[in-house]
């Protein structure tokens, strides 16, 4: 099994990734093969609405890294969408991939259908469950499995490793790491 985490900040390692590798962590304590997507310094163009990815399964478009991304997510059992809440929503690099990715599966129904998926938020104060309210709505719409924690699957910081300090965010994102575990093996039993 593999699970896919994407991180949309433009900051390098910063908070989102810290909390993104606190889930890979447990994932990989059981076996589970994982990797880290950082947007950071990947180009993902916005949709151009051309709906012209009917049956190829991938974006007509090849002039940035959508594509490989997008072959990533296809592959994976799982995938962890995580962002730093900008403006009480996702950053713009998250909004674009999942934007050109929604075109793509809705021109190709099926490809993400019962795939795990799980989204985290990052802020340093307000906004941050109308980002996970956006993520969220991207596996909805695709027919995935959200999992959730033992509390919304937040945490506070500002600065970089500020979120080391949130222990109940760090826990909360060790418990999602178990959850997505249990179901990826209860799916993969059936």
């Amino acid at each position: 099994m593999k699970v896919l985490a994407i991180n949309g900040s433009s900051r390098k390692d910063g908070n989102t990734a810290i909390v993104l590798n606190t889930i890979l962590s447990e994932l990989e304590s059981v076996g589970i093969e994982t990797e880290l997507i950082q947007l950071y310094d990947k180009k993902v163009n916005p949709c151009k609405a051309c709906f012209t990815c009917g049956g190829k399964n991938n974006c007509t478009f090849n002039d940035d890294n959508f594509n490989e991304i997008f072959d990533k997510m296809k592959e994976a059992d799982g995938i962890i969408l995580g962002s730093p809440t900008y403006s009480a929503n996702i950053s713009s690099r998250m909004q674009a991939l999942l934007e050109r990715c929604s075109v793509v599966a809705d021109m190709n129904p099926g490809i993400f259908t019962r795939k795990v998926g799980a989204s985290v938020v990052v802020g340093r104060r307000g906004g941050l469950l109308n980002a996970i309210d956006t993520l969220n709505h991207f596996f909805l719409n695709h027919e995935m499995f959200i999992v959730g924690s033992s509390y919304w699957n937040i945490a506070y910081g500002k600065l970089i490793g500020d979120v080391k300090a949130d222990e109940e965010g760090i826990q909360t994102m060790k418990k999602l790491g178990k959850n997505i575990n249990f179901l990826l093996e209860k799916i993969k039993k059936n």
